[in-house]
């Protein structure tokens, strides 16, 4: 499903005269449907950097990233163009990181909902679908209509897990996504992602925590020297 090829990306720093430095080089890895890989490194290796590449927030310097996409068949990532990464973003590609971009007066269970109403699912059932994730991923009830800028941390990184896994995306990035959580809520995050990979989606990680990063992964790309 996904072919990174000598992946690269490197950053101009303007304050520092245009200097140029390394985040990472020459990454190669494939993933086939269902899979999850982890990506492991020290800090600052250029884990999450990797990711965003993918993604498309990074325009990578250098290399390929070969998708089969379910809309327009094979296309490279790295050079697709906007409107049509915003199209594959949309409806493929999902993106967990730690942070949730708050929605002013926009409920939790409105935000949660909301990926399906986008596509087309009624809004009875896309907040009942909803009410369930919450209530699995330890959102009490009587949070459901309140906004989550007044949310705990926590709180705030299950309804970024809920919107993000509500609707099945075919690859899924997830940036240390339980870095937030107590042990106990990302057991279930944990066992929320397993049941996605049976449904076909494929997984990208990166986890803090190296035995989380051990039960989610297939295999684990450890970044090297080279690679830094």
């Amino acid at each position: 499903m996904l072919k990174v090829e000598n992946l690269s990306k490197s950053f101009k720093i303007h304050h520092l005269s245009g200097k140029n430095i390394e985040g990472f080089k020459n990454v190669n890895f494939e993933l086939k449907q269902g899979s999850s890989l982890g990506i492991s490194g020290p800090s600052g290796a250029g884990k999450s950097s990797i990711l965003k590449c993918i993604y498309r927030t990074y325009i990578p310097s250098e290399g390929n990233l070969w998708y089969e996409s379910e809309i327009f068949g094979k296309v490279n990532l790295a050079t697709l163009k906007d409107h049509l990464i915003t199209k594959i973003r949309e409806f493929e590609i999902g993106y967990i990181s730690q942070f949730l971009k708050v929605i002013p007066r926009v409920s939790a269970l409105d935000i949660v909902a909301n990926p399906l109403i986008v596509e087309g699912v009624s809004e009875k059932e896309a907040k009942e679908r909803a009410r369930e994730l919450l209530l699995r991923l330890g959102i009490p009830q009587n949070l459901f209509d309140a906004y989550p800028a007044t949310f705990s941390g926590g709180e705030q990184q299950r309804i970024n897990i809920a919107k993000a896994i509500i609707k099945t995306p075919r690859i899924l990035l997830l940036d240390e996504p339980t870095a937030s959580l107590d042990s106990k809520t990302a057991n279930t995050v944990l066992e929320l992602f397993k049941e996605l990979r049976m449904k076909g989606c494929t997984m990208i990680g990166i986890f803090h925590d190296i035995e989380l990063l051990h039960k989610f992964s297939d295999e684990i790309y450890y970044l090297s020297e080279k690679e830094i």
